[in-house]
């Protein structure tokens, strides 16, 4: 896959910024996939394995297999409680290495927009799993203000500071998630949205989680000392926190599902 400005090395971070609305996010999807146990499954660009765990907890699989292109990712992964029944390897979504109807479902979360060329790794996924078998993934509806730092990324935008997006960040919106899966070749196509919320100790503690993304860190490096603690504190004013000092922000992401002809 082509190099992205946001990269993710470090699994433990990665899981503590991110992981954690993944499983969230994760939970409202396989609700709504509403797959039958027994199936083998593939969990393409799993990061740190929060939605492989997901699938081995939620979905009674035969088998989950994780590919994603980072080292230190599938390392971690292969540490979590799911590593009892899911496999990790590193590989690249646009270029799986499995052959043609290997698996009876296949999932992408949190991923496309990561994807330098989003119809090709939608075609992948479409040609290992089985005829019959179901094609779905989720995204952050980053350009709809759905992404979890948002508030951040709305205060970068009042300095004029473009936030960082991935590569392929169009393919997040919804009508073009369900028009990827259209050129697919994929059937019963159907989307929706998903809204989750999160919860922190206190507005520290969300400070810290978000400035472990590659995306924040190097631009908070420019700012001098100064200009951080002010940007701090007008982040620290967009959040709201209740009695016992926790702050709860929402994040939505848009998913679609559909089914490979048979």
């Amino acid at each position: 896959m082509a190099k992205s400005e946001i990269v993710f090395e470090d699994g433990a971070a990665y899981e503590r910024m991110m992981g954690t609305w993944s499983g969230l996010a994760g939970n409202v999807f396989v609700d709504w996939l509403a797959q039958p146990p027994g199936l083998r499954w593939i969990d393409v660009g799993c990061g740190s394995g929060a939605f492989s765990e997901v699938l081995v907890e939620r979905c009674a699989p035969a088998a989950v297999q994780g590919v994603d292109p980072s080292s230190a990712q599938i390392e971690f992964a292969r540490k979590r409680p799911a590593g009892r029944l899911a496999k990790f390897e590193i590989g690249d979504a646009i270029a799986l290495p499995f052959p043609d109807n290997a698996f009876d479902a296949a999932a992408m979360a949190l991923v496309i927009f990561f994807v330098p060329e989003p119809a090709r790794g939608v075609a992948e996924m479409t040609r290992v799993v089985r005829p019959g078998g179901t094609v779905a993934a989720y995204a952050w509806d980053i350009l709809g203000g759905g992404f979890p730092q948002e508030p951040i990324r709305v205060e970068l935008r009042k300095l004029g500071i473009p936030p960082v997006n991935p590569p392929s960040v169009e393919a997040s919106r919804m009508d073009a998630m369900h028009e990827l899966w259209r050129k697919a070749g994929l059937e019963a196509i159907e989307t929706r949205e998903i809204t989750v919320q999160r919860t922190f100790p206190d507005f520290e503690d969300y400070w810290e989680t978000c400035q472990l993304g590659s995306s924040l860190a190097p631009t908070l490096a420019k700012m001098s000392a100064d200009e951080k603690q002010r940007f701090k504190e007008q982040i620290r004013a967009r959040t709201t926190a209740d009695g016992a000092g926790r702050i709860t922000l929402s994040a939505r992401a848009n998913a679609v599902k559909g089914r490979v002809p048979k």
